[in-house]
């Protein structure tokens, strides 16, 4: 994947005013199709100092901002630690993209020991998830009739599928929808417009494809060899990680 992040995305994370334990570009720059008025995703995960964790005064388990930069709409969001750990626990594959992301802006050792950990929280289960994101953004193409949703429907269904199958996270749509002829030509004209309206000539393929790749990820969820629980070695490494970082024998400095 080869997507243009701007140079000052890492000052936009680490202005967030807590220690990053990572931050990573998501979004439709992530999934292949970024137009040339795309906002731009930044997530990251940051280490709420102990002093704002056992007090009576405690910092945010999430910290968002938006803004402008170069011309360029921002989306900052931020998890504490202990919160992207549990998240990560609970077959959410919106933060395991985000941690997997190859667009990384900043990263730690910490980061590294989070991305090791992943394959061990995996679960049949993350299914749901991408059926879920699937049926609101079906929902959303419905009633906007925008080329977006449209794309981010196919796009999270043909991960769940590849997911459920192969037991690795892929996430671009360029990728994962090769066997759509239609495909190319739809993210050509999604770099072109964020919000274009989706063409005609495609609604049928889509509108037959989408209950078909809908059903195949029920199926390749029924068969995966991905276990229906997290592998308990892995949870429990999750948790000593976050207890060792929230003491400070593990630092959390972005490198």
């Amino acid at each position: 994947m080869t997507v243009d992040v701007p140079a000052w995305a890492a000052e936009i994370t680490a202005g967030l005013g807590y220690p990053l334990v990572f931050a990573t570009v998501s979004g439709a720059h992530l999934y292949g199709f970024a137009s040339v008025d795309s906002d731009l995703d930044l997530r990251a995960s940051h280490v709420l100092p102990a002093a704002e964790v056992v007090g009576l005064r405690t910092g945010p388990e999430t910290v968002q901002s938006e803004g402008l930069r170069d011309g360029v709409e921002l989306d900052v969001v931020s998890h504490d630690l202990l919160k992207f750990a549990r998240l990560l626990n609970s077959r959410n594959g919106y933060v395991l993209e985000q941690l997997l992301s190859p667009l990384v802006v900043a990263t730690s050792p910490v980061h590294a020991a989070l991305v090791e950990l992943a394959p061990g929280l995996l679960t049949s289960h993350h299914a749901h998830h991408y059926l879920g994101f699937a049926a609101t953004q079906e929902r959303l193409f419905a009633r906007t009739g925008e080329l977006k949703p449209a794309l981010y429907t196919l796009r999270v269904l043909l991960t769940g599928i590849h997911l459920m199958r192969t037991g690795t996270l892929e996430t671009d749509l360029g990728v994962l929808g090769g066997g759509l002829a239609y495909v190319p030509e739809l993210i050509a004209r999604k770099r072109e417009a964020e919000h274009g309206p989706f063409p005609a000539a495609a609604r049928a393929a889509l509108e037959r494809d989408i209950p078909r790749l809908r059903a195949e990820l029920e199926a390749a969820r029924d068969a995966s060899a991905l276990p229906e629980h997290a592998d308990p070695a892995a949870v429990e490494a999750l948790h000593r990680l976050v207890v060792r970082v929230r003491l400070g024998s593990v630092g959390a400095a972005v490198v």
